[in-house]
């Protein structure tokens, strides 16, 4: 492929950008056109993806983790043949179309994973190494054998996600990762050195990645650079690529308005004769660019007929690996048997999760994860399994350390990577320190799975720090998350079966510190967000997790104060208002006064009750004592709830 034709491309992306920011009248045309010359290298010498066949397992991983410039990303997929025509570029930033102001996951059309949040993608990507790392472990290198590369900025190198997940990156020795960072010195307040002067290759040298610095503009510097990091397979590699803003822009190059606003139609026009495309003529492709970027991806055309020949052929000489295969990347629906649960026994549902462990790894080999440094807490540990690290790539437990953050971003990386049914673990108010992922989970409808323990007030005496209170309405709040809060073992039971069985987005299991007692019930209702655990013709006690076993104490309280209550379970909101309306009212009874009943902010509850209802919650934070102190402190006895529903009767 000539020099001329990549300096066409490189040319081309940048008409395409300026030309979909003008049109929008909104974006960022300075970091599409800094970085073409290191996408030209990237995707016209050494990227391995097919656009005939977007999902093909064993593609290379790009991720644009600087999503602000995603008119570069929908540039090269559009030039190199994937599902994204001129008319979507057209329509940049516009309702419905696929070429939206950040990109948006959508394997079909090429995008791996929704980025714009600075660091996301920084940190999804390293998990998408990991999982690219295991399965190859796991499977052999005829099967698995592609490498993750990123495109990152000064602001993704800001955001602290992107020093948690290069530490421990560099700590498991990711060698297959290469990062290309745009150093262009420019952020949106104006020069980067009012706020960032660190010693990047000092830096990402001590957490123990492979560095190289590069003119980004000179593409046989980046290629040579390219080549120098794929020869290190014991260190992830970044690549530092030294850029102007807005390159080639006569008046704009190097300023911090080209980073989130058109040029205006003069300096677009001024650009376009500067760089040799025609300066009257918008969206312009000229004669050769789009066979150029067909031939690079003739590259991954053959890479895939070569690697399903060696699939066919390793699959009829082993059924047992093609079985595992399919077990990794088409999993089934899971049915967990009750490993010994006794009614009527106090079990913590962390604790009754953590007797699942050995099962679900065993009916899920895919299951791999771990926790935040805190596996002994959480019950989170695949007890067949060591840990993956530098020596052993197969084996399914991750030890994040304290890393919430890059926890939640590393199993969003394993989750959209595929062939992994990732998990993360932590304290329930700990959350916080990883919200960011958690709501790109459930953006990029990500199968991830998030484990949170400790879950109320009643985790006791380490105080108001360490107790969740608003965490639960919060989560709640977060379209398209599942939120489970088991009431005890059986309850925890179906909770996992549901988040094992979801392949279409997040689900989020909230369980206890403190003992609960197992219920008598029959298995199901879980699935359906809720159920009635005891009838009544009188009122309904609605209660999530340990509450549940409050609400059944406080309706034998009524009973003997003439008080029928019925009692309801209500583990998953989002699966029961999922429900048909029928339903829903047979659950809620249709026409009685309704109360709730959860250790939690209220914010939320009058969905379930009405705006009649009463709703028994704590919308302050909680206090350092042992759990009976604080139920009784607070008022969650079932003598206080008794007396607050008799009064709300009356």
């Amino acid at each position: 492929m000539s020099g001329d034709l990549e300096a066409l491309a490189v040319a081309t992306i940048k008409g395409l950008a300026m030309d979909a920011v003008q049109k929008a009248n909104s974006g960022h045309p300075g970091m599409p056109m800094g970085m073409a010359d290191i996408a030209v290298t990237l995707w016209g010498r050494f990227l391995v993806v097919d656009p005939d066949d977007p999902t093909w397992v064993d593609r290379d991983r790009f991720v644009l983790s600087n999503g602000h410039g995603s008119m570069l990303l929908y540039a090269l997929l559009h030039l190199a043949g994937f599902p994204l025509t001129m008319d979507d570029l057209r329509s940049f930033r516009q309702w419905g179309s696929p070429t939206p102001g950040h990109p948006e996951r959508d394997p079909a059309r090429g995008i791996e994973m929704t980025t714009g949040p600075l660091g996301q993608g920084f940190g999804t990507g390293v998990g998408m190494a990991i999982a690219e790392e295991h399965l190859r472990a796991t499977f052999g290198p005829d099967l698995v054998d592609h490498r993750t590369y990123g495109f990152v900025s000064d602001g993704d190198l800001m955001e602290g996600i992107s020093s948690e997940t290069a530490s421990l990156a560099g700590h498991l020795g990711l060698g297959r990762l290469v990062y290309f960072y745009d150093d262009n010195d420019i952020s949106i307040d104006g020069s980067t050195d009012i706020t960032f002067s660190e010693d990047v290759p000092a830096r990402f040298g001590a957490v123990g990645w492979h560095v190289l610095e590069v003119d980004g503009h000179d593409r046989e510097a980046v290629a040579q650079a390219t080549r120098e990091s794929l020869e290190v397979e014991d260190r992830p590699s970044l690549v530092i690529c030294h850029t102007h803003i807005a390159a080639g822009a006569p008046h704009a190059q190097d300023t911090a308005a080209a980073h989130g606003a058109p040029l205006g139609e003069d300096e677009v026009r001024a650009t376009k004769e500067a760089i040799g495309l025609p300066p009257d003529e918008t969206f312009h492709v000229p004669d050769g660019v789009y066979e150029f970027f067909s031939e690079a991806m003739d590259r991954g055309r053959r890479a895939r007929r070569a690697w399903e020949e060696r699939r066919e052929g390793v699959f009829a000489e082993d059924a047992e690996l093609k079985a595992r295969w399919d077990a990794y990347w088409s999993p089934a629906a899971v049915k967990l048997e009750d490993p010994g649960f006794d009614v009527g026994a106090a079990l913590a549902t962390r604790a009754a999760s953590g007797k699942l462990f050995a099962q679900i790894a065993d009916k899920v080999p895919s299951f791999f994860g771990g926790a935040a440094d805190l596996v002994a807490s959480t019950k989170t540990h695949i007890p067949s399994d060591g840990y993956f690290s530098r020596r052993d790539r197969t084996s399914r437990n991750l030890a994040f350390g304290i890393r919430e953050h890059a926890m939640g971003t590393i199993v969003n990386g394993m989750a959209v990577h595929g062939g992994i049914r990732p998990y993360g673990a932590t304290f329930f108010v700990f959350s916080d320190y990883m919200r960011p992922a958690v709501r790109l989970s459930a953006l990029m409808e990500a199968p991830s799975i998030w484990v949170y323990t400790h879950d109320s007030i009643f985790l006791g005496e380490d105080g108001p720090t360490h107790q969740p209170i608003e965490h639960l309405a919060s989560l709640r709040a977060m379209p398209g998350l599942w939120v489970i809060r088991p009431a005890d073992a059986t309850e925890t039971l179906e909770a996992w079966e549901v988040a094992l069985g979801r392949a279409d987005g997040p689900v989020a299991l909230v369980l206890t510190r403190q003992g609960v007692p197992v219920l008598d019930r029959e298995r199901g209702g879980v699935a359906r967000g809720g159920y009635v655990l005891r009838p009544g013709d009188d009122v309904v006690l609605v209660a999530t997790g340990s509450e549940v076993h409050l609400a059944l104490a406080t309706a034998d309280l009524l009973l003997e104060r003439g008080v029928s209550a019925q009692v309801v379970s209500l583990p998953c909101w989002e699966l029961f208002f999922d429900q048909d309306p029928g339903y829903r009212e047979e659950v809620l009874g249709d026409g009685l006064p309704r109360v709730s009943i959860e250790a939690a902010a209220t914010l939320g509850w009058e969905r379930v009750v009405g705006s009649d209802g009463l709703i028994v919650g704590i919308d302050h934070f909680g206090a350092s004592a042992p759990a009976a102190a604080l139920a009784e402190g607070f008022g969650f006895t079932a003598e206080a709830v008794a007396r607050r529903v008799v009064e709300f009767l009356a």
